[in-house]
């Protein structure tokens, strides 16, 4: 895709120099179509393109992870701890490592994709022009939902005696998942093995 764009900006600055190198063929209708696509047509295209390229790249974990303030939490993924929710995920492959920050703090609901995207807005204004916190926080509380994206339907979740008995109050967001998988990132206990994320 990053090559399909590129090309496409070759064109079209291509487009534009010959337009600026025979003004005299913009009196013809064909100078003008090519006039056109050269100066609203594939810049237009080219924006598009370039947006759902950045779109895409934003979902990655080396992105989430290229803010200094995001170091330790990239890090948290490597610690060895039973315990550790982030880690034990990302260790066993249960997310897309590519996608890791991603698969686990985007909303899975219709607008989704649109609000982590606003969200990613917010922190990277926070991170170059606003007051980084000295504790990171979500923006709202951790919804069931994300969870059970996943995991309804895994074996190791559906047959579980705890899930039975709460699988209403899950669904319903009235118990959390996380009163009872309480661990989150654990900062600062990254493993000896010196892996980062």
């Amino acid at each position: 895709m990053k090559y399909t764009l590129t090309a496409l900006i070759l064109l079209n600055l291509g487009l534009i120099a010959f337009v600026l190198a025979r003004p005299s063929h913009l009196g013809r209708v064909a100078g003008r179509v090519v006039a056109f696509v050269a100066l609203f047509l594939l810049p237009g295209i080219a924006l598009s393109r370039g947006f759902s390229l950045h779109l895409e790249e934003s979902k990655t974990t080396s992105f989430c992870l290229s803010c200094h303030v995001m170091t330790p939490y990239g890090e948290s993924l490597h610690v060895d701890d039973a315990d550790s929710l982030p880690a034990q995920h990302f260790q066993n492959r249960r997310i897309d490592a590519d996608e890791a920050c991603y698969s686990c703090h985007t909303t899975y609901a219709m607008f989704g994709d649109f609000q982590a995207k606003l969200g990613g807005l917010l922190h990277l204004y926070v991170n170059y022009l606003g007051t980084i916190p000295d504790e990171l926080e979500l923006y709202r509380p951790y919804n069931n939902r994300e969870c059970l994206h996943c995991h309804t339907g895994a074996k190791s979740f559906e047959e579980n005696d705890m899930h039975v008995d709460e699988r209403e109050a899950l669904t319903a967001n009235e118990t959390s998942c996380l009163d009872c998988h309480d661990v989150g990132h654990l900062l600062g206990e990254a493993s000896s093995d010196g892996a980062g994320a």
